[in-house]
């Protein structure tokens, strides 16, 4: 059975170890503030991780000329034209505030 489970990679399960870690800490202390200050961080964790993405993402489409359909399927539970917008470092919170700002335009628009 474990041959039809698909295998993750080193570098997460030696996150997921990492986060285990602290819930094994004695001192509730010394957990609490060692993972407040991960949770200080993690914006900047959150966002390199994003910047690393992006860059492999469109390392795969020029210098591996793979399609966005094939991209999508490595990222994983995303679709081609996700992808596309990963490729272009647009998160969640800016695929949102573009679109609000293209509302508000039209919005504008009509009453003028």
């Amino acid at each position: 059975m474990a041959e039809d489970q698909e295998e993750v990679p080193e570098e997460v399960t030696k996150l997921r170890e990492a986060l285990a870690a602290f819930g094994a800490m004695d001192d509730d202390a010394a957990c609490t503030a060692a993972v407040s200050e991960v949770l200080r961080q993690w914006p900047e964790f959150g966002s390199e991780l994003r910047q690393l993405r992006e860059v492999r993402v469109n390392r795969l489409r020029h210098d591996h000329r793979k399609t966005w359909p094939e991209i999508a399927a490595i990222i994983g539970e995303v679709t081609p034209e996700r992808a596309q917008q990963i490729s272009r470092g647009l998160s969640g919170a800016q695929r949102k505030k573009n679109k609000r700002a293209a509302e508000e335009r039209a919005a504008d628009d009509g009453q003028n």
